[in-house]
């Protein structure tokens, strides 16, 4: 495969350990799994704190600083997953995307469908897409592989006459993270990954929904402009009412001058 291995620096002990395939495991670097429900979100972000650049076409590639071991480890983590959330905002972003593991690395596709062979998942993990309004684009290439748009009553109303009664799911008038978590766990999906955005991971940390973040730190500055907007890795939540929330530290890995970390919430 096409990158070295990451460089194990410091794990908790006693984490979750799937039985993974050789290679997997050569190239993160020692073991990885995952307690079962999970709530698990993985984002990049640069120095500076930046996740994404509206004004930027696919502006996660720059941000990552085209980093193959960012993307060997979003394989890895979409691998695991039975349902991968995204808000509008990403899809919108990504118009070609479909979100599976060999998407994100095609050199460990083999190795990826072996783990999902293993862990019992048979299919790919299930696109789900968050949209209050339902203003979404019904001829994205994710809704012919499978996806699920996860939206309100008035977004299921907008979404009828385009999309099959199988595909959509309102969960009444407002759009409630609980309540998709809920859709999603009637369906037996287990372990649910989020990829964001910035927008739709918010709801979920105020919710205390999340277990666990996968944050990788590339080593770019973008700085900050007016009328440039630039987000962060929330945005249009305010934890503060609730006491900010707090994460432990269960593991750090490095290739290159990226930064893999791994936090767990105490929800």
């Amino acid at each position: 495969m096409a990158i070295e291995p990451l460089e194990l620096l410091w794990e908790e002990d006693g984490l979750p350990a799937f039985d993974l395939p050789e290679e997997l495991g050569r190239l993160y670097g020692g073991t990885f799994g995952l307690e079962e429900p999970r709530v698990f979100a993985n984002f990049v972000e640069t120095i500076d704190g930046v996740v994404a650049i509206p004004s930027i076409p696919s502006s996660n590639k720059l941000i990552a600083g085209d980093s193959p071991a960012d993307r060997f480890v979003m394989g890895l983590l979409r691998t695991c997953a039975d349902a991968l959330v995204i808000g509008s905002g990403t899809m919108a972003a990504s118009p070609r995307s479909v979100w599976t593991p060999e998407q994100a690395f095609p050199p460990a596709a083999d190795a990826y469908a072996e783990l999902r062979h293993r862990l019992g998942r048979s299919r790919p993990p299930q696109v789900v897409i968050l949209t209050a309004s339902g203003l979404v684009d019904a001829a994205h290439p994710a809704f012919a592989a499978g996806a699920l748009a996860i939206t309100t009553d008035l977004g299921a109303t907008r979404l009828e006459t385009s999309l099959a009664p199988e595909a959509v799911v309102s969960v009444g008038p407002e759009l409630d993270a609980a309540a998709a978590l809920a859709v999603l766990h009637e369906r037996g999906h287990r372990l649910v990954l989020s990829e964001g955005g910035p927008h739709a991971l918010g709801p979920f940390l105020s919710a205390r929904l999340v277990d666990e973040l996968f944050l990788t730190i590339s080593p770019l500055v973008t700085g900050r402009v007016a009328g440039d907007r630039r987000l962060a890795l929330v945005e249009g939540t305010d934890l503060l009412p609730a006491g900010p929330l707090a994460a432990a530290l269960a593991g750090i890995r490095r290739h290159g001058e990226h930064l893999f970390l791994r936090y767990r919430f105490e929800n």
